[in-house]
């Protein structure tokens, strides 16, 4: 090698599409010294890498902060601009021959092909949380080809990346008390007990389940203050207690328990069982609790009075439903609550009174709520 002075990092080699590439462990506080993200300045054509969505570091930085003990990140990826060598432990078998030390130039230039995030949240996460600094995270070496070779290894890393579903990362989060409340709900709530979607966060025309496990945990952060989801017993209780009365109100629910109805026929006819609707109910219960002297049942009753009929577009189209189709945007979701407790008698708040006055600006014909002074 060139270079008198040189990285070594104990590795073992691996074979890809017959060229050599190297996996590591390195420590946290050597990662952000030695890999470098591509040029955020440079056009896209000219990088590796997308550019890197600053907004997301806080929130990973915090995950492994927050999470010391049971935090969990996947390998990062790296090409090698530069000469390496790999010198194995041995060449008696082949797994001593795999294993060895990988010497790699001090001139060479280190580029994160994916990962980049990571290796950000972890520098973050390093100011508040120095004594990670000797923890490690797997690094997998590949020998830098050029650019065209680099966009090419990241198109292909990210080709078959699939999302998973918001109610299957729910379903297996147990870190969140919401989600444990969700999944709590699902098993023992008669209203929602086997009519709940695990693993999908959209619902089929066939399918025989009437909510997703995703819109009930969303409309549980919509009900209880972050303070009191703190407490899994209690939220528990509490959001059994609301949605159990909530239920009762709604006979198409009832009907798909008692196989008087399809899940399938609820969803197409009916609002009630679609995420946006949940939310707002939550939202309309966490207003309910918070009134000095509220009487749950009595003015929960009320809801048997909405029509919740698709075809009910004079209450729902702007509101729940654009161009007939349904909505779950944030305003959206304020416009619906606020026909909800219009029909319950409850006061909006400055916020939701700015929305019922923007709905009337664009749609004239259509009654708007406003709070009795």
């Amino acid at each position: 090698m060139t270079s008198n002075f040189s990285y070594n990092f104990p590795a073992i080699r691996g074979i890809q599409a017959g060229h050599e590439y190297y996996v590591s462990m390195c420590p946290m506080r050597l990662l952000t010294k030695l890999f470098s993200f591509d040029d955020e300045e440079l056009v896209p054509e000219l990088r590796a890498q997308r550019s890197l969505n600053k907004a997301r570091i806080p929130e990973m930085a915090r995950y492994i902060v927050e999470n010391k003990d049971s935090y969990t990140f996947s390998a990062i990826t790296v090409s090698i601009d530069g000469e390496v060598k790999f010198t194995p432990v041995g060449t008696q078998d082949v797994t001593s021959f795999r294993m060895g030390a990988l010497t790699v130039s001090m001139d060479a230039k280190f580029i994160v092909n994916d990962g980049q995030h990571r290796r950000a949240a972890i520098e973050q996460a390093l100011l508040t949380a120095p004594e990670l600094a000797d923890e490690t995270i797997a690094v997998v070496f590949f020998l830098d080809k050029g650019l065209d070779r680099c966009q090419q290894m990241f198109a292909d890393l990210n080709r078959y990346a699939v999302k998973t579903s918001a109610s299957l990362g729910i379903l297996y989060d147990h870190r969140s008390i919401a989600a444990n409340v969700a999944r709590h709900l699902s098993l023992t709530s008669k209203v929602f007990n086997n009519l709940i979607e695990t693993e999908r966060s959209s619902l089929s025309e066939r399918s025989r389940k009437l909510f997703t496990l995703s819109a009930l945990h969303y409309a549980i952060i919509e009900l209880l203050p972050e303070k009191e989801l703190e407490d899994f017993t209690a939220a528990t209780q509490k959001c059994h207690e609301y949605w159990e009365v909530v239920g009762a109100q709604i006979p198409e629910w009832i009907y798909v328990r008692e196989s008087k109805m399809t899940a399938g026929e609820v969803r197409r006819d009916f609002i009630h069982s679609h995420a946006i609707v949940l939310q707002a109910l939550g939202r309309v219960g966490r207003t309910i609790y918070q009134l000095p002297k509220s009487d749950l049942n009595k003015l929960l009753t009320k809801l048997k009075k909405i029509d919740w009929s698709r075809k009910n577009a004079l209450t729902w189209e702007g509101r729940a439903m654009i161009g007939g189709s349904m909505s779950k945007s944030g305003q959206n979701i304020v416009l619906t609550t606020n026909e909800i407790k219009r029909v319950l008698g409850l006061k909006l708040t400055p916020e939701e009174q700015i929305a019922e006055e923007a709905l009337q600006a664009r749609s004239p014909n259509k009654v708007v709520r406003k709070n009795k002074k």
